[in-house]
């Protein structure tokens, strides 16, 4: 099962992100498609991550409240899936022509 966080933060990333990308001749409606494919490739790509990653915050959450490390370890696995997701998404767009503004 895919952890819930996971569909939030591509979901959270994807509504911010979708109107940035741009390429000469395409509509937005097209830049969406496009974005939203590169988007399921990304979750996709990092569906074994988190699902390994939810395995470990559910054998070892009572060890990290117990070291006082709390809500940091799930925190910092939920930001590294999400920056490699991004990281996909962004080369995907790339090979597809398009230009992310700075």
């Amino acid at each position: 099962m895919t952890p819930r966080w996971l569909g939030l933060v591509l979901l959270l990333a994807g509504c911010a992100a979708a109107g940035n990308w741009t390429k000469p001749g395409v509509d937005e409606a097209a830049a969406a498609r496009e974005y939203q494919d590169c988007r399921g490739a990304a979750t996709s790509a990092v569906k074994t991550d988190a699902e390994i990653d939810q395995d470990i915050l559910v054998t070892r959450g009572a060890d990290w409240q117990r070291a006082r490390l709390g809500r940091l370890a799930p925190r910092t696995m939920q930001e590294h899936t999400s920056d490699r997701a991004e990281a996909i998404v962004d080369v995907c767009m790339q090979r597809k022509g398009f230009v992310k503004p700075r």
